[in-house]
């Protein structure tokens, strides 16, 4: 099927005339649709402050509804209490939409590390060399023959896939590391700079992120040139990702960081990641609810219109038929788990209040026993140690894991299905244009305040291209932006931000408010889609002619590039998404968070969000250090960590939050 009738297929199946019912936004939904939470999430979520520690209460404690279904039918062999099904339902619910991640309990163990190399510097102690860095020996660095250097621009591409990011890194494995590496072995850099870049003023022209790729990218440093087949030496001591190009030599002032006038991006995403939330999430519910409260049902409606009735036609299609196959008593947990009834809400709460009520009373029990005399019990009286049965889940249990199954891959396969039509890809473009001009992205970095001035940035255009390409059934977009520099996460911020703004039927005006002093939590979508195109030397390169040196351009290169993009970059990213589904993960993970970070997108506006964050306390810092950070506060900063695919933590950030990404 070619993609014209493709997209006409797509009309014909979806872009049928909304149906408001019940209040709801995407359709008809037949089955009652009221939210489910965590017994111990409160009443009013958007006037809570969630501290790092409830977030571990929340989706850690295996006491707690939000576990994993395996852990609740170990504890519940099948639900006899309106309470016990409450508690299999949200098992359910979490096992198909997917729970949120654990990058809080890695931001800790990076502050474990980094807290332990501190105490080991601070002690005197032993540091080890960096993993990119080579130790010789005094007897053979001098006996090295010295050899000219000239300082060059190496013109190089990578996959990002497996790397923690192109910056060096003491202890991880990073492209510059690998690069650096192969330099060092093939003589392009002395055996007496060998455990020190700096030594060859050794400099990148753009940082990217973990996993994030670089068709073109560029690195200056004093290398040695005498050998004709440099470059093919050095791509044999490189993995296939990365490639070096060529290089050019420079003036000996040339900083390729400095230098670089402007950098090109491309994002490619699934375009099912404009699809809007599904009407039974905790996001699809607010977006209905204060649209309505707002008086701005209508003008939201409208702007959802061509996927007015998706997720109802999905269910028709992929899920009704899964759910007609299933034993009664299997559907009616399941059927809850999708579409959510108050009561199994309710059937939390009485264990929630008795577990509140009875702690004053345990508190006295402990104390009370701990002053009694402690009497020694015979041995024969002492009960013996019960060993443990392996767990065997019972038919019934297998019978949901399989109804689970069978119901994301359903999902998974409608999502993949979705042909974006012309208005949604328009309506993402109305939203990038929101970003070109010189603006204040404070809330699309890390470590930025309002006031700062390096918070400003200047973007030339970003657009996304109206032909969309489909890949093994997946359509994909393809969008680029083009800027003077970035800095940390900016552009995948950026990226979310839009994509957010369309799926939730927002005005394209939001992204404009961003630009003010109020503190967000925008998300990064997921790095796997980012690709640095090339870096722009346009001012260099006008005086490099008369200076007798050459432009500083990929152009030569051009093949090369293009059949290394498909293979390495390309042919990669549409390959991980088929088998990681990680688009689809991020949006899922925005859309269930059970608090009110993210309703900035909603008819609420800026204020809805801030009333998530407006009684927390004064950010703590580090909980080892007590050390202050700028940017986020730190409640926003575990809101983001719990949904992004891969969270990297602020340490990880050059001095700033600086550089691209």
């Amino acid at each position: 099927m070619n993609h014209a009738e493709s997209r006409a297929n797509f009309a014909e199946t979806f872009m049928r005339p909304s149906i408001i019912h019940q209040r709801s936004l995407f359709g008809i939904v037949t089955a009652p649709k009221v939210l489910i939470l965590s017994r111990s999430l409160p009443q009013n979520t958007a006037n809570h402050a969630i501290t790092r520690q409830s977030y571990r209460y929340f989706w850690r404690d295996p006491s707690a509804p939000r576990t994993e279904l395996s852990e609740v039918f170990q504890r519940i062999q099948w639900p006899t209490t309106k309470e016990q099904e409450a508690q299999v339902v949200e098992g359910v619910r979490t096992a198909i939409w997917g729970d949120l991640n654990g990058a809080i309990d890695k931001r800790q163990r990076h502050e474990d590390k980094a807290e332990a190399k501190r105490r080991k510097i601070e002690n005197g102690e032993e540091v080890t060399l960096p993993i990119y860095a080579t130790q010789f020996s005094k007897e053979e660095i001098d006996n090295e023959e010295r050899r000219p250097k000239k300082k060059v621009a190496l013109l190089m591409g990578y996959s990002g896939t497996g790397y923690s990011g192109m910056q060096l890194n003491e202890q991880q494995r990073t492209i510059e590391g690998d690069l650096f590496t192969a330099l060092v072995n093939v003589g392009a850099v002395s055996k007496a700079n060998a455990a020190d870049p700096k030594k060859s003023s050794f400099v990148r022209c753009a940082r990217t992120d973990k996993g994030v790729h670089a068709a073109g990218n560029v690195v200056s440093l004093k290398m040695i040139v005498e050998d004709e087949d440099i470059i093919q030496k050095i791509n044999a001591q490189l993995n296939p990702q990365i490639r070096v190009w060529g290089y050019e030599i420079t003036s000996k002032s040339f900083s390729c960081y400095q230098m670089c006038d402007s950098r090109v991006y491309e994002y490619l995403m699934p375009s099912h990641c404009l699809l809007p939330p599904h009407s039974s999430t905790y996001l699809g519910k607010k977006i209905v609810e204060l649209a309505d409260k707002a008086g701005e049902l209508d003008a939201v409606t409208a702007r959802q219109e061509e996927v007015a009735s998706y997720w109802d036609d999905v269910d028709v299609k992929y899920i009704k038929p899964i759910l007609e196959t299933l034993p009664e008593d299997i559907r009616s947990i399941v059927e809850k788990s999708l579409y959510q009834e108050e009561s199994s809400r309710d059937a939390l709460q009485p264990a929630e209040q008795k577990e509140v009520s009875s702690a004053p009373a345990e508190e006295a029990t402990q104390k009370e026993t701990s002053e009694q005399p402690a009497t020694e019990q015979p041995a024969a009286e002492q009960p013996a140690e019960v060993e443990a049965k392996p767990f065997v889940m019972d038919p019934r249990q297998k019978a949901i894991n399989d109804a689970i199954k069978a119901i994301k891959a359903a999902y998974l396969t409608a999502k993949r299905a979705y042909r974006a039509p012309a208005s949604r890809i328009a309506r993402l473009q109305e939203c990038l244009n929101r970003y070109e001009g010189t603006k204040n992205f404070h809330n699309y970095t890390i470590q930025k305040t309002y006031k700062d001035p390096s918070a400003k940035r200047h973007i030339k255009s970003f657009k996304v291209n109206t032909t969309p390409i489909i890949i093994d059934g997946t359509e994909w977009l393809s969008l680029k932006v083009h800027g003077q520099s970035f800095m940390m996460h900016q552009i995948r911020k950026m990226v979310a931000m839009a994509a957010m703004v369309v799926r939730s039927g927002c005005h394209p005006d939001r992204i404009t408010e961003t630009y003010g002093p109020e503190r967000i939590a925008i998300p990064k979508a997921p790095g796997l889609g980012l690709l640095l195109e090339r870096p722009i030397f346009d001012a260099y390169n006008n005086k490099a002619q008369g200076l007798d040196r050459q432009p500083i351009n990929f152009q030569k290169f051009e093949a090369e590039m293009n059949e290394f993009k498909q293979r390495e970059i390309y042919d990669r990213i549409f390959r991980e998404e088929e088998e990681s589904a990680g688009f689809g993960s991020f949006f899922n993970h925005i859309d269930h968070f059970p608090a009110g970070y993210f309703l900035y997108v909603t008819s609420g506006g800026i204020p809805a969000a801030k009333l998530a964050t407006a009684p927390t306390a004064a950010d703590p810092g580090s909980p080892k250090t007590g050390k202050k950070t700028r940017g986020a506060p730190r409640a926003q900063r575990d809101a983001l960590a719990a949904v992004e695919v891969e969270s990297e933590d602020e340490g990880d950030a050059p001095a700033g939050g600086e550089e691209e990404g």
